[in-house]
Order: C-alpha cells, then sequence, then structure tokens
C-alpha cells in the first residue's frame, strides 16, 4: 500500500512539472505576424483604344456562275454533218462561230422548191395584171358608166397577189430552216457540255451541249440584315448605270491565293424564305481577260470568299477582339491600378478587332488577358504587350514595392506565367 502512494505521487509531481514546462513555452514564444487581409493585385495585359475612322468590312461566300448560259439545240431535224473542233467541253468559240452542221441537202431541195413556186406565182400576178389593164381599155370604148370591180379584174389580181406573198413566205421559210442547220451561240463563250457528235441524227429540241458567256461571271453573296446594315444598301438596290460598291473575290487555286475585283451590282428581288437572308450579287467582268488574276480567270464553280467594303463610319472606337467579354463588356485599367467594367455598343467585328460607338473613350488602357471573378474596383498590375510594368495603372503591394514583381493568384503562386499564356 505505501509503495503504491509513492509511485502515485511520483507520477503527479512529474505531470505538474510538465505542464509548467508547456506553459512556460507558451509565454515566452513571440506572437505570430498578422497576414495582410488585403487581396493582392491581380496582373492583367491591356492595350490602347484606338479612335479612328473606319470603312465598315463585310465577309460572304458564294459560287461563280455565268451570266449567260444556255443549251444548244437544233431547231430542224437532220444527220449532224460537222463538229467543231473548239465544240469540246472547256472549249473557246467566238460568237457566230459553227459549232454544229446538221445536213441541209433536202432543206436546199425546198428553197428551190419554193423558188420555183415564187416565179410561178409572180408569172400569174403579171398575166393578171395585164389581162385587168385589158378589161380597163376595153370598158372605157365599149362599156357605158363605171365598170364593175369583176369586170376589171380586181378578185383576180387580189388572188394572184395573194399567191406570191404565199410563196416568198414559203421560200424565206425554207430559207430559215436551212440556215438553222447551222448551229451556233450568238456571243463568245466557253463549252460546258456537249452531249452530240458527228453522225448522230437529231430531233428538234434535242440537247447538243451546254455553254456559257465568258464576257461576265456573277457571285450571289448571302447577307443578313445586320450586314445589310453595315453595308448601308437597300434592300432594292440597283447599281443600272453605275459602277455599283466594290467587292474583292479571293479563293486558292492551284496552292495560290488568288483575288478578283469585282462590284455588287443589284440584290434579289425577295429574301430567301428559308435562310432569311437577301442575295447580293457581284460581277466580274471579263474575267478570262482584263478581269482575270495575274492571268488566271475566274473560273465558273469557283467557291470565292468576298470582301465588301460597306460604309464609313466616324469617329469610332477600335479595339482588340480578346478585349470584348460576353456581347457587349469591356474591361477598362483605371490610373491607380483599379478595374472598371464598362458596357459598350458594338457597331461590327471580326476575329482581329471589335469596333465600338460608344463605353470607351480614346486612349483608354483595356483589358486583353482574362480574369477570373472581374469586378468594379478590383486592385490590378498592368502589363504592356511587351512584358512591361505600367505603373501609372497598377495597384501596388502594401508591402512590397509594385515594380518588385506580378501580382500572384488565389494558390499564391507567381502570376507570370499565366498572364504570358494569356498574351
Amino acid at each position: 500500500m505505501g509503495k503504491f502512494i509513492g509511485r502515485f505521487l511520483i507520477f503527479v509531481v512529474v505531470g505538474i512539472v510538465g505542464v509548467g514546462v508547456i506553459a512556460s513555452q507558451f509565454m515566452t514564444q513571440e506572437e505570430p505576424e498578422r497576414a495582410n487581409a488585403a487581396p493582392r493585385p491581380v496582373a492583367v495585359f491591356v492595350d490602347e483604344a484606338r479612335l479612328d475612322s473606319v470603312a465598315l468590312q463585310v465577309t460572304s461566300q458564294g459560287e461563280a456562275r455565268p451570266r449567260t448560259q444556255i443549251s444548244l439545240v437544233p431547231q430542224v431535224a437532220g444527220r449532224i454533218t460537222y463538229v467543231n473542233p473548239n465544240f469540246i467541253e472547256g472549249g473557246f468559240f467566238e460568237a457566230g462561230e459553227t459549232l454544229v452542221q446538221i445536213d441541209d441537202a433536202d432543206y436546199r431541195l425546198a428553197v428551190t422548191r419554193a423558188s420555183a413556186q415564187v416565179a410561178q406565182a409572180e408569172q400569174a400576178l403579171a398575166r393578171e395584171r395585164a389581162e385587168s389593164e385589158l378589161a380597163a381599155s376595153e370598158w372605157e370604148e365599149l362599156g357605158d358608166g363605171e365598170a364593175s370591180s369583176l369586170t376589171l379584174r380586181e378578185p383576180q389580181m387580189a388572188e394572184a397577189r395573194a399567191q406570191l406573198a404565199a410563196a416568198n413566205a414559203s421560200l424565206q421559210s425554207a430559207r430559215l430552216d436551212m440556215a438553222r442547220t447551222r448551229i451556233s451561240a450568238p456571243f463568245s463563250g466557253r463549252v460546258r457540255a456537249k452531249n452530240a457528235d458527228l453522225g448522230q441524227y437529231v430531233a428538234p429540241g434535242t440537247p447538243l451541249g451546254e455553254v456559257f458567256s465568258t464576257d461576265a461571271v456573277l457571285v450571289r453573296l448571302p447577307l443578313t440584315d445586320h450586314e445589310l446594315g453595315l453595308l448601308g444598301i437597300p434592300i432594292a438596290y440597283n447599281a443600272a448605270g453605275g459602277a455599283g460598291m466594290p467587292v474583292e473575290l479571293n479563293a486558292t487555286l492551284a496552292g495560290r491565293q488568288l483575288t478578283w475585283q469585282g462590284h455588287i451590282i443589284r440584290t434579289d428581288s425577295a429574301i430567301d424564305p428559308q435562310t432569311r437572308v437577301l442575295y447580293a450579287i457581284a460581277e466580274v467582268t471579263d474575267p478570262y481577260g482584263d478581269g482575270a488574276s495575274d492571268g488566271t480567270p475566274l473560273a465558273v464553280g469557283l467557291f470565292v470568299t468576298a470582301n465588301i467594303t460597306g460604309r464609313d463610319v466616324e469617329n469610332a472606337y477600335v479595339l482588340p477582339r480578346s478585349a470584348l467579354r460576353g456581347q457587349s463588356n469591356v474591361y477598362v485599367a483605371e490610373e491607380g491600378g483599379t478595374l472598371s467594367v464598362r458596357t459598350v455598343e458594338v457597331i461590327d467585328s471580326n476575329a482581329q478587332e471589335v469596333i465600338v460607338s460608344s463605353g470607351v473613350r480614346g486612349g483608354e488602357m483595356v483589358v486583353t488577358s482574362p480574369i477570373r471573378g472581374a469586378s468594379d474596383g478590383m486592385r490590378i498590375q498592368t502589363f504592356g504587350d511587351d512584358g512591361e510594368l505600367i505603373a501609372a495603372y497598377s495597384a501596388t503591394y502594401d508591402d512590397e514595392p509594385a515594380e518588385e514583381g506580378l501580382a500572384e493568384t488565389e494558390t499564391g503562386e507567381a502570376d507570370s506565367d499565366a498572364v504570358a499564356s494569356a498574351g
């Protein structure tokens, strides 16, 4: 019993000594420094908003088509006796050049028969005219009073004239049929398709091929309502008598970037009911001559991109495309290193720039790098495209100068890599 009490007293003494040691350590330990509660500035890249006069641009796409394209069909029947060597796919021809010739032997015979009928009708008319003059002379010598039309053979004269007119019409028809055995196009152009060849018998209306004119190429360009506003053209636009709005057509052909110059000459008569767009018609004149690009014509069927120059906007603000947040927000770096969230009125935008009419001023610094949880009054450190700190638009750390480094992210790591990658 006494041994147990002794051990217990020893345990109590050791515990009291340990508690005292721990208490003394807490009492002598220095108080930790209080962390700075103010958030550190966020590093951002900026660019300057530029005040400028801007010519609005609209980009569209379309397929090059010939202005005039027809199917060659014969108006008479017969066997093909001649085919022009240029009447092949891709062949060139001149206006009025014979492309296909149909056997005209039967039609020449028809002309001969019609000519004979004309000669007979002329002879009959001459005979009736002589007899009519003789009847008139005899009535003057023997008759009394006014002679009747039948006495003067006027009906017979009218019939003879009618017979002559019919014979002449038959002759003209025979000559026209013979001329139609020679098939040509009324314009200079190219052959798109060939459907008949030498020795083939064709009837009226048989397709012989398709040809198109090379004087002009048209491109139908779809335009939305917003794009029509940028161009400033009415729905019923027609440049008749004028040059029309300039348009630049681009395409890559055989590994080369080619450009053709044209004009918007008119718009379609109605809005497309399915796509709800209005098509504008661009025209390139003489695409195989003066309108060619470095000797390369604007080939029919080529898909091209059109850049149309629209109306001019005075006092517009041009920003980098990366400065636009959502539909209409822009972050602006204020002097002293605070962030301002602005709402802008967007006129137009493309992959490189956004054009606005209000919300910013010329010379202001707009933020181009991503920011998480941006808000008005956020403290920022501002860097130019070259990575140099812009001190006038940068907030400083409470415990170190702003020039000593970039702000830290929420994880405590330096923002330099994030900002560099965002740029």
